[in-house]
């Protein structure tokens, strides 16, 4: 195979950026050859901007059943993520989906089970992980630079979005339409970043979620999450789309100093000696270890979307290493589901979450939804979402 024939499932505006990056030439191997949507206006979009040679359908069976593809990015609503890339997997086709994974991990384990089954090239748009200030703390953390992790704390509130912006589809912000608020809609890649850089999993999670605080919205738009560590360690995260002005600081400490991600500034506080081992030996009362801040050189840009996208094309062509392998998008959903069963039961959450309970809980969140859901089937392709 010299080129991947793609098929993109979702036309809104996340589906024509990748669409845009493919005919650009930005795509490095990838030729652009079906798009689907259920919409005849984002057809004749494609069709007005992209020209004839590409393979149109309004209709989910009709494309799995036509389309001249090998893989398939998948630009939908987050309930039909899951659903989507199972038929693809069992149509032998690679899958590239984007974030998040689905709305629930039960339905997301099974499609990384079907991937696992169809040995196809899966991947995640976990874009932010080409961001070299991101890969650089992930490389100081792993490599036991920073020493055994104490702590970590992410406060990212700069998500503000005024009523208006609820206001502009029915959908937006309700259980039914989205499965969730700011949790699954605009944090997922720092919930990504926050496991994916640390290595950490929580063992535990005790939450507290503000359904409405801030806007006239029945799913949660201010968060904040107490989790547990296995090596004893505890973290924060806090979340809002009700705050501005908004702050993005991911702050982690360890036996051997603290690394601070702050206006795209990367800053690493030294500790010339371990902290636990300082405190046994030390015999002086006051004192603490001699530290160093050192101001951490990152070289490069991010490669944002095309950058996962070239990744899942070479993978493809040429078998390299995932950057965001698929099956990794259960993790960060994983935290969002036990975030928001934490906060339905007032009461800790073990992890992993009991995902039948979860389950339970959320369809009685979609019944009372204000959003009246049309059947989740896969044929329902309506995608013009914006983060």
């Amino acid at each position: 195979m010299s080129e991947v024939k793609i098929g993109i499932l979702g036309m809104g505006n996340m589906g024509s950026g990748h669409a845009k990056n493919i005919l650009e030439s930005n795509a490095t191997g990838a030729v652009l050859a079906a798009v689907c949507d259920e919409r005849v206006e984002r057809l004749k979009w494609v069709k007005e901007t992209f020209g004839e040679k590409i393979q149109l359908f309004s209709s989910v069976e009709d494309f799995f059943a036509n389309a001249n593809v090998d893989g398939v990015i998948i630009a939908t609503p987050h309930f039909n993520h899951p659903k989507l890339a199972i038929k693809a997997f069992e149509r032998g086709l690679h899958v590239l989906c984007e974030k998040p994974a689905g709305v629930y991990t039960k339905d997301v384990r099974q499609m990384n089970e079907a991937a696992k089954k169809s040995g196809k090239v899966f991947s995640m748009m976990f874009n932010q992980r080409t961001n070299p200030l991101y890969q650089k703390v992930r490389e100081l953390i792993l490599s036991g630079e920073l020493g055994d992790i104490k702590r970590t704390n992410w406060i990212i509130t700069d998500w503000y979005r005024s009523q208006s912006y609820y206001n502009s589809g029915g959908w937006r912000a309700t259980w039914a339409g989205e499965g969730g608020g700011v949790m699954i809609n605009q944090s997922p890649h720092q919930l990504d970043l926050w496991q994916w850089t640390t290595g950490l999993m929580p063992k535990r999670v005790r939450a507290f979620c503000g359904f409405g605080k801030y806007h006239d919205i029945e799913v949660e738009d201010d968060v904040t999450a107490y989790v547990e560590y296995e090596n004893g360690a505890t973290g924060l995260f806090i979340t809002s789309t009700g705050e501005t002005p908004g702050t993005n600081r991911f702050e982690i400490t360890g036996d051997r100093g603290k690394i601070v991600v702050e206006d795209n500034k990367l800053t690493f506080w030294k500790l010339l000696q371990s902290e636990r081992q300082f405190n046994r030996e030390y015999q002086g009362g006051f004192g603490e270890p001699e530290c160093w801040k050192i101001d951490i050189p990152v070289k490069g840009e991010g490669t944002h979307h095309l950058g996962i996208l070239n990744n899942w094309v070479d993978a493809i062509l040429n078998g390299i290493e995932l950057l965001a392998p698929g099956e990794e998008g259960i993790n960060s959903l994983a935290i969002t589901n036990a975030v928001y069963l934490s906060s339905w039961t007032d009461n800790w959450v073990e992890m992993p979450i009991d995902e039948d309970l979860y389950y339970q809980k959320l369809q009685e969140k979609i019944k009372e939804s204000t959003f009246v859901k049309p059947e989740i089937e896969i044929k329902t392709l309506n995608m013009s979402v914006t983060f």
